[in-house]
């Protein structure tokens, strides 16, 4: 069993180490791997841009000089989704292992050349010109690992000048190893998504944990509200949507009482292919109505809905066809 031998969780997202390279070409090797392009953030974008006018996003990031690059490249022009990738010769584009089990997904992402993005190419005149350009921002909690100084740089920018900057936990270590990256970012973040492990892992991050508890799933519509709650720059109020699979998604805004909860149609389980980039999918479809003015349970319902048919397909693929 390869979770057991590398020590994974059946449902879970983590950095590779030494010890689970090995992984990647056992993959290769010894199962029928399937080779999908990746990673979250351009797997959003990716869906967004199919719902949205032409030449409506562009993704940066970086990767290799290599094929791999080709076909992501390849990928994203499907898509229509323009590209501003930072090349590093010097490295492999970055891949992710996962490994389904059931519903569940294990994720070991090798960063590799990703993690070598540097703000000095989004700082490039003709780069920041795509941030001028941009209303909405989109950022994983991934990019905590890679490229703070961007971060930072592009909530700052989205303050400045009224625009809209958001982010995704992206996973539990996030919120457990960047603790302050994360917490001198909230103030600049309009929306958070999240899903419910990354949210108790925020909650248990922030210490918001009664003395000798553990947070658990009955937790997250609080942790939830008190994000939403915490201080923030900027006349937005904050809006904090955490899904929960084919569970209830709970959506806190800064300004309201309470929280607002939508039900998940489940998809039946012949017809699940696997759960892998449903939640890129979820927020693809959020952020590609939001932006066009529509209310925030129209965005949860569509984010619902395409998340639905991405869970239908194997791996983070989009159905055929217009949307």
């Amino acid at each position: 069993d390869l979770l057991a031998e590398y020590k994974l969780n059946a449902n879970d997202a983590i950095m590779a180490s030494a010890e689970h390279l090995p992984l990647f070409q056992t993959l290769m090797d010894k199962y029928d791997a399937k080779l999908l392009p990746g990673g979250s953030a351009q797997n959003t974008l990716r869906g967004a841009q199919l719902l949205l006018p032409s030449g409506s996003a562009v993704f940066f990031g970086a990767v290799g000089g290599d094929e791999n690059a080709r076909k992501l490249k390849q990928a994203a022009e499907k898509a229509n989704l323009r590209t501003n990738y930072m090349v590093n010769k010097d490295k492999p584009t970055g891949t992710c292992a996962l490994l389904i089990t059931g519903h569940n997904r294990s994720m070991v992402a090798n960063l590799s050349a990703a993690e070598t993005y540097s703000f000095e190419h989004t700082k490039t005149p003709e780069n920041w010109k795509d941030i001028e350009n941009a209303k909405f921002y989109y950022i994983t909690g991934f990019f905590f690992a890679v490229s703070p100084d961007t971060i930072q740089a592009v909530a700052q920018h989205a303050l400045d000048n009224g625009k809209t900057f958001t982010m995704n936990l992206s996973a539990p270590f996030v919120a457990q190893f960047f603790t302050q990256h994360v917490e001198k970012t909230i103030p600049y973040i309009d929306i958070l998504f999240g899903n419910e492990s990354e949210a108790i892992a925020l909650g248990e991050a922030m210490k918001w944990a009664p003395e000798g508890a553990k947070l658990n799933v009955g937790d997250v519509k609080w942790i939830a509200k008190r994000v939403a709650d915490m201080p923030k720059l900027g006349k937005k109020p904050r809006v904090v949507v955490f899904t929960q699979g084919a569970l209830e998604t709970v959506v806190a805004v800064s300004n309201e009482e309470g929280v607002r909860v939508y039900p998940v149609t489940k998809v039946p389980d012949s017809e699940v292919g696997d759960t892998n980039g449903a939640g890129d999918a979820f927020v693809a479809a959020f952020l590609a109505e939001y932006m066009q003015g529509k209310s925030l349970d129209v965005s949860v319902e569509a984010g619902h809905w395409l998340g639905g048919q991405v869970v239908r397909q194997i791996g983070p693929n989009y159905p055929d066809g217009e949307l």
